[in-house]
This record gives structure tokens, sequence and C-alpha cells, in this order.
């Protein structure tokens, strides 16, 4: 397995990365899902939907869990995924609560679904912990430049694996 780094691709453990999930959603038109991050400071704080796989979970039991978690859609179909995870690592200034937990970074398995539900299913509130404190639909590569620095790369290969099928659903 390799981490992705600002160095490219290196060999790593990923034992000691946490298992991890993130979700493209895409509309008809081959416009994807950005969440601006609750209480982040701007501007690279909007990203794809993401979160942990619980202990026993499906990959994709855990992509569809933590799409309705954060983003309240539930009207979604299987358009793809990727054939290998993808890491990434905290940065050393990193605090955050998993860092704490010994983990290095996230190790992550992406979906692409596409949304076949109205915009007024989407529900930002639809868990307790608020994850994003506003949405808006955008062309694929926006999302490379709004996410911050350290998934940078990582957002690089998943719009690499995903861009096809935005452009298939923005052709049909």
């Amino acid at each position: 397995m390799f981490k992705i780094g600002r160095g490219g691709a290196t060999p790593v453990d990923l034992s000691r990365f946490r298992p991890n999930v993130g979700v493209v959603l895409m509309r008809a038109d081959g416009k994807v899902w950005l969440g601006r991050r609750a209480g982040t400071p701007g501007p690279y704080n909007w990203q794809f939907p993401q979160g942990g796989v619980d202990p026993g979970e499906a990959l994709r039991d855990a992509a569809v869990r933590e799409l309705r978690e954060e983003t309240g859609a539930t009207s979604v179909n299987l358009l793809g995924r990727t054939d290998d995870w993808i890491a990434y690592a905290f940065p050393s200034h990193h605090g955050g609560s998993r860092a704490a937990e010994g983990w290095l970074g996230q190790k992550q398995m992406w979906f692409a679904f596409r949304f076949t539900g109205e915009d007024s299913e989407i529900d930002l509130a639809a868990h307790a912990q608020i994850e994003f404190d506003a949405w808006r639909w955008a062309a694929i590569d926006e999302a490379l430049g709004t996410v911050v620095d350290f998934k940078r790369e990582t957002y690089r290969r998943v719009i690499g694996a995903f861009r096809h099928l935005a452009r298939a659903s923005a052709q049909s």
C-alpha cells in the first residue's frame, strides 16, 4: 500500500491509518456535492462527505451511512468505487481527536453515487454531529481548489478516478 504526500506515493504500513470511506455524490448533470466544514475557517474548508468505518461494517454500508448522516441524502445509486485504499497522513499541526487516538492518518475507500432525489432531501442537521454548515453543487474539478492542503493529493486521485463518471453523466 502507498501513502500519498507532497513528495508523491511512498510505501506505508496502513495498519496505523484509520479505516474511512469517502463519497462523491453526483447529480445527473455531472455536478458534485461539496459541503463546507462546520466551524472550520476558509477558504479551504469545502469537501466531499467522508467518515469512519465501524467495526464489522461493510465499506459500501459505511459510505451510505456516512452520506445519510452528513447530508441527509438517501436517494442514491452506486456508480463506482476506487480499487484500493487511498491514504493521507495527518499533518504535524493537526491536533484532532483521531490523531490523539494514535492514528497516523486515514486510509479511505472512495465511492461515487448518483443522487436521484431532490435538493430538498439534503438535510445538514440529519445527524446529531453536524459536519457541514453549507453545501453546493460544483464541477468535479472545483473540489481540488476548495479542500484543505493535506487532503489535496487524495482529491487529485479521487477526481481522476471518477471524472469520467461526471462527464458521462453530463453527456447523457
